[in-house]
């Protein structure tokens, strides 16, 4: 089902796994949408409920304006998370979205039984080429249009740099048809980039829920930097490189990443039990 509610994001929940079975929330990275978590979804939905948020300005979310800034995805992700009646989840977040996840452990602990957080974006740090590469998109969006933008991002994005080379392999076409699909607003937001938000190194450092960081080995090294700062953070922090990957590996080698997930949300739920 999908439901607009009205100052969240739209969701979707997919809950045929019962009533008592554990959630995942599911958020996606900038000019993505929910759809980026389609294997997973199919991977978990038999032993999860998933709730899939999309965040202002992407998917079924288009239609919300907002500054489309971290706090302001995070406080849409909660409240989505609330109207769904999701009193306690797993979490997992790629780019943006796992920024958003970190947000909420921050300053809702008790919502989050554990975060699985791909590149992550770090809240209050910039990362520069990120920072470039968005003004950069920003001056071609406002200059040459939405769609010259996509066609910028899609070819110098080096996170895409996998999926362009291995296009059959890594899906690169369907994921290409998901940007063509973003309306481009975020780009135009001035204040989307720029760390607004104190930095919350000091809250990350009581953050009880364990973590699992997701790197490519052909990550970005802003990403491999903001995860090596996370695992100095975070006290019940894993790490896991996939070989072969780029900036997105649950979309790239989806297989890899569900198998390694899957162990790191079995053992927490019997390191759970056994308390």
């Amino acid at each position: 089902m999908s439901r607009q509610i009205s100052h969240a994001a739209k969701y979707k929940v997919l809950d045929s796994a019962g009533p008592n079975a554990p959630w995942i929330a599911m958020a996606h990275g900038l000019s993505q949408d929910h759809r980026v978590f389609d294997r997973q979804v199919d991977a978990f939905v038999s032993n999860y409920r998933i709730i899939l948020i999309d965040l202002p300005g992407h998917g079924m979310s288009t239609d919300i304006k907002s500054a489309y800034g971290l706090s302001e995805y995070s406080q849409y992700a909660l409240e989505s998370l609330q109207d769904a009646n999701v009193d306690k989840c797993h979490f997992w977040g790629t780019h943006t979205g796992a920024g958003v996840g970190l947000l909420l452990a921050c300053s809702d602990p008790s919502l989050i039984l554990s975060l699985v957080l791909e590149s992550p974006v770090i809240p209050g740090r910039a990362l520069p080429s990120v920072a470039n590469l968005f003004t950069n998109v920003s001056k071609v969006a406002r200059t040459k249009g939405i769609a010259e933008a996509r066609e910028f991002w899609w070819q110098e994005g080096a996170w895409f740099d996998v999926m362009r080379a291995r296009t059959a392999d890594c899906r690169a076409t369907e994921h290409r048809q998901i940007i063509e699909s973003f309306n481009g607003y975020p780009w135009l937001d001035a204040e989307a980039v720029p760390p607004l938000i104190t930095p919350i190194d000091d809250s990350l450092r009581k953050i009880e829920s364990p973590v699992l960081i997701i790197n490519g080995e052909f990550d970005l090294p802003d990403f491999i930097a903001a995860a090596d700062a996370l695992e100095q953070c975070i006290p019940r922090c894993h790490r896991f490189n996939v070989e072969e990957a780029g900036g997105f590996p649950l979309w790239e080698f989806p297989e890899r990443v569900n198998e390694y997930v899957s162990g790191f949300l079995r053992n927490f739920v019997i390191a759970e039990k056994s308390h």
